[in-house]
């Protein structure tokens, strides 16, 4: 029965949302209203639209809000006020503050606490917190060197603050603080780093909006600027692996100096609106190709013709063919103007995937009535050299091996990746990449072969 219930309601919201849609294709694009007010404490930081049209909106960070908890507002999709709940076990003597990042396959909203740094369900219908993901504080590397697993930057507390969810169940999530994008297992747990570059390393202002391209082949990732060397900010393209690991970043777009990228969304033909919480106080319209199509908003006075300026638009969510945009106001405190604006975009955005299960623990496989087969052997890779000089193209050499029947032998066809060139081992289980490192760092060697768990190796680069 709830079941039934859980999906007559979203047909209906999606109904609604279509009908939302529709009426709004009257309006100019650019055309900029006051979707809701969002009551105390205020802060908002990223509305977000279930796939039912229903939309949710957290409190975030209030620097006069010790011992005041953070909420969650519920807003129909023509913005009329609902409910609202009140996150329960944060640190109110913290900096505190939620984001809801997504929803599951049951319709959870998926909230990202900053103290303590963890992950909660929140089930609408009964009111309820479930924990699902912690996310550790890692330690800054050692001087010089760049380790996995470490933070490159200085030493900061984790902030989780934007999500997606993966294919496979996995759901990855910004940290603005730590610099990594974090992968929480299907069905919740510690999370553990997914992506880790030196070239998103910043202080203070890290990895933001994140969201998947329309044809799922790829991640867009805006990063609000490599501080304190650059203001400027950027939008990222890290294309998903087969197996649907990170692949080789791509810049595509480039911010002005304090614009200070943040939440982003897709739209069906490619555009991605880029929300900029800096001191622009702009929405910026970006092409597929990386090129600045307009910008919605007068710079530095967020004039828009509504009756509320932007003032630190800080994400934006499609609503039909309006994109909705949290007003969190973080530099100036303007309670007057922490409110959800709606900007009439004039196309859709890309449906929220959100994988059949997400949220759930992986159902158990049923008994087999055979035996277990043996596991799968696991790859082990070589290189040589395992140092080589920055700028410098070099012949690595890999060797891939793997114990089978109780001997260690060569293994022939196995994909060995790194620093984004790619080979196939012979008979004898050797291959050689030519690769050329830009940076000094540890680069890791991948090797996959079907029926083998992946191994790897580490190459350092140095000057």
């Amino acid at each position: 029965m709830r079941d039934r219930v859980v999906a007559a309601t979203a047909m209906a919201g999606a109904l609604l949302a279509l009908g939302v849609g529709a009426a709004s294709a009257t309006a100019a694009v650019g055309d900029t209203s006051v979707f809701a007010k969002v009551a105390a404490p205020g802060y908002p930081a990223h509305a977000y639209v279930r796939p039912d049209g229903r939309v949710f909106e957290g409190t975030y960070v209030d620097p006069a809000g010790e011992g005041v908890p953070s909420k969650v507002f519920e807003y129909s999709s023509t913005g009329a006020p609902l409910r609202s709940w009140t996150v329960p076990g944060q640190a109110l003597r913290a900096e505190h503050g939620v984001q809801v990042a997504t929803s599951d396959a049951r319709g959870r909203l998926v909230l990202l606490d900053r103290t303590p740094a963890r992950a909660l369900l929140l089930d609408p219908e009964t009111g309820a917190f479930t924990p699902y993901a912690t996310f550790p504080d890692l330690k800054s590397c050692p001087a010089g060197d760049l380790l996995v697993g470490c933070e490159l930057g200085s030493d900061e507390a984790p902030m989780a603050n934007y999500a997606t969810w993966l294919p496979d169940g996995r759901l990855l999530v910004t940290d603005y603080h730590q610099d990594v994008i974090w992968q929480v297992p299907p069905g919740g747990g510690r999370a553990s780093i997914w992506f880790q570059s030196e070239e998103l390393v910043s202080d203070g202002f890290g990895g933001a909006g994140i969201a998947l391209t329309g044809d799922r082949r790829a991640v867009l990732l805006s990063q609000a600027g490599n501080v304190p060397s650059d203001l400027r900010g950027k939008l990222v393209k890290i294309p998903l692996l087969p197996d649907l690991d990170p692949g080789r970043p791509q810049t595509l777009w480039q911010s002005g100096l304090g614009d200070f990228p943040d939440g982003i969304a897709v739209a069906r033909s490619g555009n991605v609106y880029v929300a900029l919480v800096g001191l622009a106080a702009q929405v910026a319209k970006v092409a597929p190709d990386g090129r600045e199509i307009t910008r919605f908003g007068t710079p530095l006075l967020g004039s828009n013709g509504s009756a509320i300026p932007f003032d630190g638009p800080s994400n934006a969510r499609f609503l039909g063919t309006r994109i909705l945009v949290a007003n969190q106001s973080p530099i100036f405190g303007n309670r007057a103007n922490q409110a959800i604006l709606a900007i009439e975009t004039g196309e859709e955005g890309v449906p929220e995937l959100i994988p059949a299960g997400a949220g759930d623990p992986p159902r158990a496989a049923a008994p087999a009535p055979a035996p277990a087969p043996a596991a799968r052997p696991r790859l082990r890779a070589t290189a040589s050299p395992s140092r080589i000089a920055v700028g410098r193209r070099t012949a690595v050499r890999v060797r891939v091996t793997a114990v089978v029947d109780g001997r260690r032998r060569a293994v022939r066809g196995a994909r060995v990746r790194l620093l984004g060139r790619s080979a196939t081992t012979s008979s004898s289980g050797r291959a050689t990449l030519r690769v050329t490192a830009a940076r000094p760092g540890a680069y890791r060697l991948r090797a996959t072969r079907t029926g083998h768990r992946a191994g790897t190796a580490t190459v350092r680069a140095r000057r």
